[in-house]
């Protein structure tokens, strides 16, 4: 399945290459709003409330009551999560608040799991030279996001896999990677990062992977069905 990636910064749309230099922004949410309206899940992160930097927690709100979103960007409390939750999200997707002292934090996530439900709860991990990348993909963690999966997999309903290294290159993704995961976890699995084609699409769908794609839409390099 293809899930459309939305990204929020400073009240518009926008798609970041390697989640640094600005490719594409656009002011006129509505439009893509539209062109999303037939999916079954889309994507939603506030990058704003990633770093730290505000948020654009309202304009989310009104995104999820016209789409079936899985939000994330800057979910770092129960609190946060159930706030988003409340606003409409379909799920919540917790990245950096998993990890602490380099480790996954399991104490945080039994508690998340505890209060929200596993079902509604989608942990990232996000993978940089075969090692998890955290804090906006600045801080590399010692573990492997397998072995991240396997830790989390008790708490969480499904996972999130982005593949930084090819994100946002539209060079396609790294296939082998994503396989090695769908075959730690039983949970359900989307990957992110460098997704372009078509092709890469079915592929991902054949070993039971959805599959999120940001610039590709975008730029027009693939288009919606």
């Amino acid at each position: 399945m293809l899930i459309p990636s939305i990204d929020l910064q400073g009240g518009r749309v926008v798609q970041l290459v390697q989640g640094e230099r600005l490719a594409i922004a656009s002011d006129d949410i509505e439009s893509w709003v539209r062109r999303f309206a037939k999916h079954p899940k889309v994507q939603l992160i506030d990058l704003d409330a990633a770093k730290g930097e505000g948020d654009n927690s309202q304009i989310a709100a009104r995104i999820c009551a016209r789409l079936p979103c899985r939000v994330g960007g800057g979910i770092r409390t129960l609190e946060r999560a159930e706030t988003v939750l409340g606003s409409g999200a379909a799920k919540v997707i917790l990245g950096s608040a998993l990890f602490r002292n380099g480790k996954v934090d399991r104490e945080f996530a039994g508690h998340l799991a505890d209060a929200i439900g596993p079902d509604r709860l989608i942990a990232a991990v996000d993978g940089k030279q075969g090692h998890v990348v955290i804090h906006g993909w600045r801080t590399a963690l010692e573990i492997t996001p397998a072995q991240a999966v396997i830790e989390l997999e008790p708490f969480f309903g499904e996972f999130l896999y982005t593949h930084v290294d090819l994100e946002g290159l539209m060079r396609g993704t790294d296939m082998g990677a994503i396989a090695a995961l769908r075959g730690v976890t039983q949970r359900t699995l989307t990957a992110a990062g460098g997704i372009t084609t078509r092709a890469e699409i079915d592929a991902l769908d054949a070993i039971g992977v959805d599959a999120v794609v940001g610039m590709a839409l975008y730029t027009g390099r693939l288009e919606l069905d």
